[in-house]
């Protein structure tokens, strides 16, 4: 069982910054993959990006990359994803999620709360 927490949501400016932080506890020596996915109302969760626990290749939905960095600190067991030039469009809950084994696409085992980040035009 992994338990995760995220965290570091807000409201925040177009243009600005921020850090999510999710924060594992459990058998995260079993995890093979964390991965950031968000939510708006009435769509489908989608993969916003992804990194290996062990070895810290990362992956990234094409429209994300260069604005996402998806982190992680093994010794704090929490993985991060920082957003820089945050537009409207990224307003949503984020998810963290875990994936014990296989490649980083499909289905995830273990799910957080989810955060809220909404951007302002």
């Amino acid at each position: 069982q992994v338990h995760l927490v995220e965290s570091g949501g807000g409201l925040v400016q177009a243009g600005g910054s921020l850090r999510l932080s999710c924060a594992a506890s459990g058998r995260t020596v079993t995890t093979a993959y964390m991965g950031w996915f968000r939510q708006v109302p009435g769509k489908e969760r989608e993969f916003v990006a992804a990194i290996a626990w062990a070895g810290s290749t990362t992956y990234y939905q094409d429209s994300v990359k260069g604005r996402f960095t998806i982190s992680r600190d093994v010794a704090e067991n929490t993985v991060y994803l920082q957003i820089d030039s945050l537009k409207p469009e990224d307003t949503a809950v984020y998810y963290c999620a875990a994936k014990i084994s296989g490649w980083y696409q499909g289905r995830y085992d273990y799910w957080g709360q989810g955060t809220q980040v909404t951007v302002s035009s």
